[in-house]
């Protein structure tokens, strides 16, 4: 049974294992791959973002954060971001974790869900944020340096709550 919850600090070692993987990779995140631990969970974990874990009650499988896009009069739009341990991918964490970030997004007030770089050559992501009801509304051209695919496109998605 999977449960989805705010993470605490004794998290901060399951995060890094699922985090640093996808860091390393560079496939899907536009952190460099050279990021630290330290600077990876600060970014993860930043004032202002609320970092949610999905917890199978031996282990994190994987994790995400929800903020607002931006400030002042953008600020009801919100964000987030995903990452599910590489061993439990294709098993619906993600899309519990999406489905729970827009709950979550919607009882605090947030009028809207925004994806800002989502890489187009990641496929089952793609196909599972359409399928979770976000639409794209805008493409980058190139704006991704993928380290198989050369300059790949960034699709910016988008969905009222």
């Amino acid at each position: 049974m999977l449960t989805i919850r705010p993470a605490t600090p004794a998290d901060d070692d399951s995060l890094w294992q699922i985090m640093e993987p996808i860091i390393r990779a560079g496939e899907t995140y536009d952190f460099p791959r050279d990021t630290t631990r330290a600077a990876a969970l600060a970014a993860w974990l930043a004032p202002g973002f609320q970092c949610f874990v999905a917890d199978d009650g031996q282990r994190l499988l994987g994790t995400y954060v929800l903020h607002p896009n931006r400030q002042g009069g953008g600020s009801h739009v919100a964000n987030c971001g995903y990452m599910t341990a590489a061993d439990a991918t294709g098993q619906g964490v993600a899309r519990a974790m999406c489905a729970h970030s827009l709950d979550t997004a919607r009882a605090q007030g947030f009028r809207a869900m925004q994806f800002n770089f989502v890489i187009a050559s990641n496929h089952r992501a793609v196909k599972l944020w359409t399928g979770m009801g976000f639409e794209t509304v805008g493409r980058l051209p190139g704006a991704f340096l993928h380290p198989v695919h050369g300059y790949t496109d960034a699709l910016v998605m988008f969905q009222r709550l």
